[in-house]
């Protein structure tokens, strides 16, 4: 590679080590831009990091997100480093599901995964050191990921392929290593990637049919798809937990667990600060309230998983107290 070794940043310290002056600059301009561009859900921020990125050296950063977990990627990354404001917590209902679950075995089909995030820290000793499948198509984000096994000891399994309806292969393309999709069809760029559904990964021997599952699908519009792959798999102790995105106000994939399939929807609400089971919709209308950021929702059809998600909750009303 002839790449300098990363650059290390302690999420729990905020030590940074291993970076020039322009670099240490850099941070401080990227945590800066961080926690200004938070009070509007992080608008612009991606653009203008990736253009401070254009100025730095191609080096990787380390950053300890626990005294387990190490989580590499690009320095400059706009979509990541936003790891290196300390008072930013990624996709907390997420990590509030993950924490509250450390007792469970569990395994974690992280879908689009991306560079693993959340493999690394579920797989870390703080979050029970679960076991955890990585699945990413992309020929640009798979080695990431990769490397991002390696340096946690290859402790979580890694596939390079998508997650469809059915067993196949898809055109993946898209220009932001945060949005490659499969979901536009044939393209002029982009690259041809085999596809699996949810269901394969029993038929593969890679899962058991009865575990318990906390299934993370960010797979960037084809969440119905990936769904309707997975019925024997969501009929086992199993979570979805899919993105909805804010621009959607027709809150397809919400729609689509809600009317079509046998599985609760259930939706984090920051009014209440509880995991509230859906029953009407218009509920996302007031929780959707930025249009170009995710949010996550919940399908489950397993008493296990809402028993637990109700103890989430009265330990929360507990607290509040």
């Amino acid at each position: 590679m002839g790449q300098q070794a990363p650059i290390q940043f302690d999420r729990a310290s905020g030590a940074l080590e291993g970076a020039n002056l322009w670099e240490r600059t850099a941070a401080l301009a990227l945590v800066t831009g961080s926690k200004i561009s938070s009070h509007f859900s992080h608008m612009g921020y991606i653009a203008c990091a990736n253009l401070l990125r254009k100025t730095l050296p191609e080096r990787n950063i380390a950053i300890r997100l626990n005294p387990d977990a190490v989580f590499e990627f690009p320095y400059g990354d706009g979509y990541w480093s936003k790891l290196l404001n300390r008072s930013y917590n990624y996709e907390d209902e997420l990590e509030l599901l993950f924490a509250n679950s450390i007792d469970v075995d569990y395994t974690l089909l992280d879908c689009g995964a991306n560079y693993g995030y959340w493999s690394v820290l579920v797989s870390s000793k703080p979050f029970g050191s679960h076991k955890a499948i990585a699945i990413e198509p992309s020929g640009q984000n798979y080695p990431k990921l990769a490397n991002n096994a390696r340096v946690n000891g290859n402790r979580f399994e890694t596939m390079k392929c998508a997650i469809g309806a059915a067993r196949g292969t898809a055109r993946l393309s898209g220009t932001k290593h945060e949005a490659f999709s499969i979901a536009g069809g044939a393209s002029a760029g982009g690259e041809d990637v085999p596809v699996i559904a949810l269901d394969n990964l029993i038929d593969d021997g890679k899962v058991a049919a009865t575990g318990k599952y906390l299934i993370k699908l960010d797979v960037e519009g084809v969440e119905i798809e990936a769904i309707k792959g997975g019925a024997r798999l969501l009929q086992a102790d199993s979570v979805i937990m899919c993105e909805e995105h804010g621009s959607d106000r027709s809150h397809a994939v919400s729609r689509f667990i809600l009317e079509q399939t046998p599985l609760k929807l259930i939706v984090f609400d920051p009014r209440t600060n509880r995991m509230e089971t859906v029953t009407e919709l218009s509920i996302l209308d007031r929780i959707k309230v930025s249009t170009h950021v995710g949010y996550n929702v919940f399908g489950t059809a397993s008493a296990f998983w809402q028993d637990r998600i109700n103890a989430l909750n009265a330990k929360t009303a507990r607290r509040m107290q």
